[in-house]
Order: C-alpha cells, then structure tokens, then sequence
C-alpha cells in the first residue's frame, strides 16, 4: 500500500510539473545529472546554473570545489573557481567567456575565466556613503551593461542596485530599502535584458515577490509581474526569461510579461523554501527551493535548489 500510494503521488507530480500556462510546456528527464559528480555528493547549494557557448553547464556550491561543470550531456567534466558564488553569469568579450559571480558572504563580486582562475574583484564603494564598513555590502547577484558597465544587486546588504563603469569605478546607487515599488526589499537576481529595443535591467525584487524593469541610468520603470513567490533570480535567451521562485516554483515570462509557463509547483508549503528537506522527501519533478535556473540552447530549462545536499534538474522544452 505504502508503494502504491508514493507510485500515485509520484504520478500527480509528473503530471503537474508538466501543466504550464500559456504557450510553453516542459517535461522532466529524471536523473539528467550525474547524481554523484566526482564520486561524491554535490552537496550544499546557495547559487545558481549558467550555460557556456559549447553547452557545458555550471553550478555553484558553497562546498570546497566551488563550480561542479557538466557537459551538454549531464556527465561530470570538472569543478573550478572559489566557493560561495551566489548569483552568477557568463558574459562572452572579444570571442571569449567570463563569468561574474556574487560572493555574499566574501563581500565581493568577483570575474573569472571558465576555468576559475580569478581576474579581479570588486569590495565595496566607501564612497557610495552608504555603508558602515565591508561587512554591511553582501552582494546577491550582478549583470554587466552593453558598454562594460557593472551592476551588481546588494539584496543581501545596503537593497540598493551598484553601478560602476567598464573600469570598476563606482558611479552610483539606486533602489534603496522598502516595499513601494521604486525601493528593494533583497534585489536577488538581476539581468541585462534587450528584449524591448533598448537595454534595460530585470530585477527580482525577491521578498517584494515582483520583478520590475529599471533603465541604465537607475530609474525605476515599471513592474513586469507581482503576486510571484520569491523570485531569485532571472536568465534570459531569446523571447524568454525563467525566474526561479524560492517558494516552490519556476516561472516563465515572454518578453511583454505575460506568463508563459509554470513548472514544478510544490503545493506543499512546508517543503517550500527548505534547505534541509532531505532527499527521502523529494518528489520527482516537483521543486522545494529553486534559487538557479536557465535555459540551454535549445530552450531546455535547467534549475538548481537551495538545498544541503544539493539539487539540479532538467526539463526538456516540447516542441
């Protein structure tokens, strides 16, 4: 009986991470990745997934091996680069690709090549005149502008959004803490996003559970959908954005805001947001703590949780 009703309840989870609305529809590949890279667990997770030019998909942990790589396949190819990035990005310059990491906890923002050696970091602005000391600047997540410009989201610090220009000179802050919309309560994720004929910044306002639209300049534009649940982060390729929601869920937006598919919904708010919820309790298919997510090439979604013993998954786009 008891194999009987997890089989059911397996079933309903499939069939409902499967349900979507609007105009995309994903499907789970279980066991994608290889479950124990390196012949070891992943292990803790507080990051995110990105994708590189060749496919290889890179994760964060906050374990010694910092970055676990996979190849378009899923298999284990490496680990590199320091631990404890937390939202990150690759960004090609001059025919090659870099990633730029948050490091919350190391009070940095950091580059990197694609094999982890480190290029520079950037500490936080004393003369931003918004901080008591380094410890108070705790960086969630950063994007760079189409002339080299740096914006980095402090959603875990100051809630304001940095600029600094090509150089790493600082050259302001906007945002600032509170709950109407203009203000940041944890600006979690952010992207560059040159979907609406000119470059403008996609913030996740997390535990504002909205995402909004900010120009170059740091004016506040709009909000593109509220009502979510914790949005994390944001990736974007092509028509589509995916924003990971802490609280159990993966949303999809195309590019006028409209959703166009939800994936993984929990309906069980206690495993919402669990970092410790062992793996005894997962469900295939069904999401707890999704805090990365992106797309691959051919519009597949990739997700990492928020989870002790670390957590990645597949979904195939169907066509």
């Amino acid at each position: 009986m008891k194999r009987f009703t997890q089989t059911l309840l397996t079933l309903v989870a499939l069939t409902a991470a499967s349900t979507f609305a609007g105009e995309l529809k994903f499907t789970l590949v279980p066991h994608f990745f290889d479950e124990k890279p390196d012949n070891q667990e992943l292990g803790r997770c507080h990051g995110g997934v990105v994708v590189d030019k060749a496919g290889n998909i890179y994760v964060t942990t906050d374990t010694e091996r910092g970055i676990v790589v996979f190849s378009p396949n899923g298999k284990f190819l490496r680990a590199c680069g320091p631990t404890r990035i937390h939202g990150l990005q690759i960004r090609e310059e001059k025919g090659e690709e870099f990633i730029y990491g948050a490091r919350p906890s190391d009070h940095e923002v950091i580059k990197l090549k694609l094999n982890g050696e480190q290029l520079w970091a950037i500490h936080y602005p004393a003369e931003a005149g918004i901080y008591k000391d380094e410890k108070g600047f705790n960086p969630c997540a950063v994007t760079v502008g189409p002339a080299g410009e740096i914006f980095i989201a402090d959603g875990y610090g100051a809630n304001y959004v940095l600029k600094y220009d090509a150089d790493r000179k600082f050259i302001k802050a906007f945002g600032g803490p509170g709950e109407a919309e203009g203000k940041f309560n944890t600006c979690h994720g952010i992207a560059l996003d040159m979907r609406q004929g000119k470059p403008l910044l996609l913030v996740c306002d997390r535990n504002n559970n909205r995402v909004e639209y900010w120009d170059l300049d740091g004016n506040f534009i709009k909000v593109i959908q509220k009502d979510l649940r914790m949005p994390a982060a944001v990736q974007i390729r092509g028509d589509y954005a995916v924003f990971p929601e802490l609280q159990g869920r993966v949303t999809v937006l195309d590019k006028d805001g409209a959703i166009a598919a939800r994936v993984g919904n929990n309906p069980n708010e206690k495993q919402r947001a669990n970092y410790d919820l062992p793996p005894a309790d997962w469900t295939a298919g069904i999401f707890n703590s999704p805090h990365g997510a992106t797309f691959d090439h051919d519009g597949n979604l990739l997700v990492s949780e928020w989870s002790k013993y670390g957590r990645i998954h597949k979904f195939i786009l169907e066509k």
